[in-house]
């Protein structure tokens, strides 16, 4: 009962912290970077957070704005290993181990990339999250990849993760940038 009660706390603050309109400041983490008085051209270093059972999941980023570009084919190519946000790579962060695509992922702290296409795209979770864009990457590193199809989405002026709870074993993460959402799931073993 006691660990419930704290999970719903600890859930209920880190949502009135990810549902605040607040202008980031220098060095903050920022937990809806869409809500923000958008005054900076620089990517805004972002977080999507849950509890899953009582686990943690964390994933961090940098946060770049649409700001009259294109998008698909443009900013982002095609068909190439982008670190789905802007600056360091995108990392995920989870206590235990958690299953994506019927592969197992032990605990601990990895880098998603994908690689957009006109039609599907291809999640990719790598070993290797200390790394700065894609320079690094290194296809021996992934732990899974994911086929997904992108659905079209209301306009989000910047990229923006989310960490949905569907069960309570479970989450879907979604990131959704400008018109598109790419989507998987995520479960916990025990």
């Amino acid at each position: 009962m006691k660990k419930s009660f704290v999970t719903v706390i600890v859930t209920v603050v880190f949502f009135l912290i990810y549902t605040t309109g607040a202008a980031q400041k220098a060095g903050e983490v920022c937990y809806n970077p869409n809500l923000i008085k958008d005054t900076t051209k620089k990517s805004i270093k972002s977080m999507a957070y849950a509890l899953i059972n009582g686990d943690s999941i964390k994933i961090n980023y940098h946060s770049p704005g649409v700001r009259k570009r294109i998008i698909w084919g443009g900013l982002v190519p095609f068909d190439e290993v982008w670190v789905t946000g802007a600056h360091d790579a995108t990392t995920l962060e989870i206590p235990k181990t958690f299953v994506v695509n019927g592969t197992e992922i032990p605990a601990g702290k990895y880098a998603i990339f994908t690689i957009p296409g006109k039609d599907e795209w291809i999640v990719i979770i790598n070993r290797h999250w200390k790394q700065h864009l894609a320079t690094e990457y290194d296809e021996k590193e992934d732990v899974v990849r994911i086929k997904v199809k992108p659905k079209k989405n209301t306009h989000k002026e910047r990229l923006q993760y989310f960490v949905e709870i569907t069960t309570d074993k479970s989450a879907k993460i979604s990131v959704a940038w400008e018109l598109l959402k790419i989507e998987f799931e995520l479960k916990n073993v025990n």
